[in-house]
């Protein structure tokens, strides 16, 4: 909305100034909205007013300073002319504060408006009157606002208003935002506050955590009892970091009590005392980079030398690249052959992080992520991780909220539609700042986080407390070792949310399965077609054509040759079951279908009520691979029980456990497809509901024509009509092997 003052401002600016050409920028717009661009105006403005020659949107040093030295402050008695006191009244009404009528007299409106925002800012107290000082004055070219914004918290708005009152008259002290927000500019005057209470000079204090700074920390922990400015420092602190224990100079009980969470949170020796590390972890990223890691994440091979290396060091946990897209630059990024069974045999546990660039805005769009998900995935398959490890997708940049929301969110958001499209093969987690890792787990794109804590001066990371659901915090890079066992690693914290995996797949020694390409689609549907026809099948009323059954199969060729290269079996074992059972969908299958339906929801409408035993159908064999929700929940149960699958066991026998999963098998095609490796594998197993068989090895890359006979009779059920059935479906095998063939050693 247009604000008839703020009009006004731009007018004079491009009335006064020659549309801009005396300060060096284009005429403004004269729209009546507040900005940046009609800030950075005013700034160059007041800039010429007081006879700098080389004008700046910054209204650094040599503004500040001139200020100084030649006004010392603003009233009534000093202001310099009167297009000075109109900058001043337009910059005033651009921050929202009455500054008279743009006439330039400093008048009892604009002493009054200074007033009110001397107070806002905090420094009503250190500034006392009405005239502006320079510190003021600077505070107010900018966008800060100074009363609470966007439901900022009165908490921290008052920890800010503190901060400039108590600190304003210090040289490199300059006035912080009252809005009610943590910030990168917050987070730094808390590090000068530090500073000058440890007794560091003006000059010597930078608000950087050096040194000096740690050392005069150490001096002063704070406990039950203590009380005063370091308290209010200490508590400040807490409450930035969205641990709430109130804005006191009196450390009690209570107190403790939220230290000890924040402690535990952080993984810190549980004291209930502000103590150095505590102190460390609130106002920095990294904390305190002495801290002793269980984790680690490098580009280097783990080596036998290495990995003792690290096991000597305390290390459990190592975190190493699936893929690296360069064939020169660190040779040893991507995990090599062997490296697994070396990290296994040393009893190490490994988390694999996905990264290729993914250093600028632009690398993140949904089609990169899906894009992603494809090549991580396989690499993981191919590496030998086991289903339900957690792939840390990276975000290796300093990226602003703005992009968080235009890039790497709808980037997540693809992945994870992909890696459901692919039957959720593997956990998602993302490794980046703390600000993008909050915003990409808080939206479940990812479910956990491996936070770069190491980049202090990323403003996704200063000013923002650490994620929930943090896995690792890599907080320094050292070397540890010696001789052949010396590694250059990234310490990391771990939190015990992800255990990683400790235990691989060998690599296969034949190949594995690959996409389908459509090159070979015709050749296929015709051999599919002939052949079906020259048994008779499907006979009968059937739902769908040959044609719709195999398009829906190859639709889904990244699920099935995702699922296939997971458990190290032929995609022609998943294409032939689900194939053969949704070529055998009828009308029959549908009635059931929406008998379950109805059961389920209670209700049966008129249209449904002489379906034949619809009034009690709890459960019945639906989706691509007509699967039931009971003998989903067994052969899912039975992966859980073997250590293949994570999850939560089931209860076949209950309504609602089977509801559940009828209706994923009925809704999701990926679901309904990504089981049927589970089923193969519980057939195998010997299991088939009730009926129990002699088990065999499971589905392998190397089955022999008898075990990929009996593994698909198997999801048929048993008896002589099965195998007779199942003497049918060999030769469709045959078909589609026969093109995964072609492809995978193309």
């Amino acid at each position: 909305m247009a604000d008839e003052m703020v009009l006004r401002a731009q007018r004079f600016i491009n009335l006064t100034y020659q549309d801009g050409a005396l300060l060096g920028i284009p005429k403004l717009e004269e729209n009546g909205r507040t900005g940046w661009v009609v800030m950075y105006a005013l700034t160059r403005a007041l800039q010429y007013e007081m006879g700098i020659t080389s004008l700046s949107n910054s209204f650094g040093p040599t503004t500040l300073s001139t200020l100084q030295t030649k006004y010392g402050q603003i009233d009534e008695t000093t202001v310099p002319s009167a297009n000075f006191c109109r900058i001043i009244q337009s910059a005033m009404y651009c921050k929202g504060y009455d500054g008279g009528d743009i006439d330039g007299q400093y008048n009892s409106r604009v002493k009054a408006a200074v007033a009110r925002l001397k107070d806002h800012m905090g420094v009503a107290y250190a500034f006392p009157g009405t005239s502006l000082q320079p510190k003021v004055i600077k505070g107010l070219f900018n966008m800060d606002a100074y009363v609470s914004v966007n439901s900022g918290s009165d908490t921290i708005r008052a920890i800010q208003r503190w901060l400039n009152g108590q600190y304003v008259q210090r040289k490199d002290f300059f006035i912080i935002p009252c809005d009610g927000h943590h910030s990168r500019d917050v987070a730094k005057s808390m590090l000068f506050a530090i500073q000058y209470e440890i007794g560091m000079a003006d000059g010597v204090a930078n608000g950087a955590f050096g040194p000096g700074t740690q050392a005069g920390l150490k001096n002063h922990t704070v406990s039950v009892g203590s009380s005063g400015v370091w308290v209010q420092l200490f508590t400040a602190a807490m409450e930035l970091n969205r641990r709430y224990t109130g804005f006191t100079s009196t450390f009690t009980e209570s107190t403790a009590t939220s230290v000890r969470s924040f402690q535990e949170f952080m993984e810190l020796d549980m004291t209930g005392q502000g103590d150095f590390r505590t102190w460390a972890s609130l106002l920095v990223s990294y904390g305190d980079q002495t801290r002793p890691g269980t984790a680690c994440d490098g580009v280097t091979k783990i080596t036998p030398a290495r990995a003792q290396a690290l096991r000597d060091a305390g290390y459990l946990y190592v975190g190493r690249y699936l893929y690296n897209a360069s064939t020169t630059s660190l040779p040893e990024k991507e995990i090599q052959p062997g490296e697994l069974d070396t990290i296994k045999a040393y009893g190490l546990r490994c988390f694999p992080i996905y990264q290729t660039w993914a250093r600028s805005v632009d690398y993140y769009s949904p089609a990169q992520g899906a894009s992603d998900v494809r090549t991580a995935v396989y690499k993981a398959q191919e590496h030998g991780f086991r289903n339900g490890a957690r792939i840390y997708f990276a975000v290796d940049y300093d990226a602003v909220d703005e992009e968080v929301t235009s890039n790497v969110l709808p980037y997540f958001a693809s992945v994870r539609a992909e890696m459901t499209r692919l039957g959720s093969p593997y956990k998602i987690g993302i490794y980046g700042p703390r600000n993008v890792c909050s915003r990409v787990v808080g939206k479940d794109y990812a479910d956990s986080c491996f936070v770069s804590d190491m980049s202090s001066g990323f403003s996704g990371n200063l000013g923002y407390p650490m994620p929930d659901k943090w896995a690792f915090d890599q907080i320094v890079t050292k070397k540890i070792g010696a001789g052949d066992g010396l590694i250059e690693i990234d310490n990391n914290i771990a939190s015990g949310w992800d255990n990683a995996q400790g235990d691989f797949l060998p690599r296969p020694t034949e190949k594995q399965d690959i996409g389908f390409s459509l090159a070979y689609w015709d050749a296929l549907l015709a051999e599919v077609t002939a052949y079906m026809a020259s048994i008779g099948r499907p006979g009968g009323e059937r739902m769908y054509t040959l044609q719709q059954c195999l398009e829906t199969i190859i639709s889904f060729d990244t699920t099935v040759s995702s699922s296939a290269r997971a458990f190290r079996m032929r995609k022609a074992l998943i294409q032939t079951t689900a194939f053969w059972e949704f070529a055998h969908y009828s009308q029959k299958d549908l009635i059931e279908d929406a008998g379950v339906w109805f059961y389920h929801e209670g209700f049966i409408p008129d249209w449904a009520k002489d379906l034949p035993k619809v009034e009690r159908l709890v459960d019945s064999s639906t989706g691509i691979a007509k699967i039931s929700g009971r003998t989903c929940i067994l052969s899912r149960n039975n992966a859980i029980s073997t250590g293949i699958l994570e999850g939560d066991l089931m209860n076949p026998t209950s309504d609602d456990d089977r509801w559940t999963m009828w209706k994923k098998v009925n809704q999701d095609n990926a679901f309904n497809l990504s089981t049927v490796p589970y089923l193969h594998i519980w057939g195998a197993d010997g299991k088939h509901g009730d009926h129990e068989e002699t088990p065999i090895r499971r589905p392998a890359l190397d089955y022999t024509d008898t075990e990929i006979f009996e593994v698909l009779r198997r999801y048929q059920g048993f008896g002589d009509e099965a195998v007779a059935d199942n003497q049918l479906r060999m030769p469709l095998y045959a078909i589609f092997e026969k093109y995964n063939r072609i492809i995978r050693e193309s």
